[in-house]
């Protein structure tokens, strides 16, 4: 499995990547794309890390795995495509970000704008099947993400982790660094939305905190 990473994170991980647990990641890997469907593709599998930097970024927003229907992941969690149509997860988002913010309902469901600007969308699991959701759960790439993860706690500069759902949530243990700033929630899901995702206000909040830190906020209109 080949992939290109950008300079920051290629320096951080290259001891990650020549783990054997992550050698028999990519052999894994390289035996499923040529088997079955697998989404994202694979020159996108690490876009997360290569739309925002080591050093950008000022957010993390924890997904879980990518959208395991056709034409909607792109390496970017909760983010789909332009053109597709929106999952019913990413409408909640959209919805919580006009009643928090006041902007407009955005047309498209690409977040690479917040990408761009220091939100690192970063899923636990970086692949999946098409129709299989949390198929590639348990291969490896939980370890991987949680060094990613480990390695943004150790910087100096705060950061706003946006843990939505228990999943995320479990990895607030890996975030220890005090000037750090943790907003949990329910996830934004159909099924919990309205258990407390909903008036969370998340993106005001991440803007306050920045702001405070004399951190430029996010612009999240879309």
């Amino acid at each position: 499995m080949e992939y290109i990473l950008n300079k920051e994170w290629d320096e951080l991980l290259t001891e990650e990547f020549k783990q054997p647990y992550f050698r028999e990641l990519a052999a894994f890997l390289e035996a499923e794309y040529e088997k079955h469907t697998v989404f994202p593709q694979q020159d996108v599998i690490f876009n997360a890390l290569n739309k925002t930097p080591y050093s950008s970024v000022k957010v993390v927003i924890l997904g879980q795995d990518p959208y395991h229907g056709a034409g909607q992941a792109h390496g970017l969690s909760f983010s789909v495509q332009p053109d597709v149509k929106l999952p019913p997860s990413l409408r909640n988002i959209f919805l919580e970000l006009q009643s928090d913010i006041g902007c407009s309902y955005p047309e498209s469901g690409s977040l690479e704008n917040w990408a761009k600007q220091g939100v690192l969308l970063l899923n636990t699991v970086l692949t999946v099947r098409q129709g299989e959701p949390n198929s590639h759960k348990g291969i490896g790439w939980e370890r991987f993400t949680d060094n990613i993860i480990s390695l943004l706690n150790s910087r100096s500069q705060p950061i706003v982790f946006i843990l939505w759902g228990k999943h995320a949530g479990a990895k607030k243990t890996l975030i220890t660094s005090k000037h750090h700033y943790v907003i949990e929630s329910p996830h934004p899901s159909p099924f919990s939305a309205r258990k407390g995702f909903f008036g969370s206000r998340p993106f005001s909040k991440t803007n306050v905190y920045l702001k405070q830190q004399q951190i430029t906020g996010i612009d999240w209109a879309l």
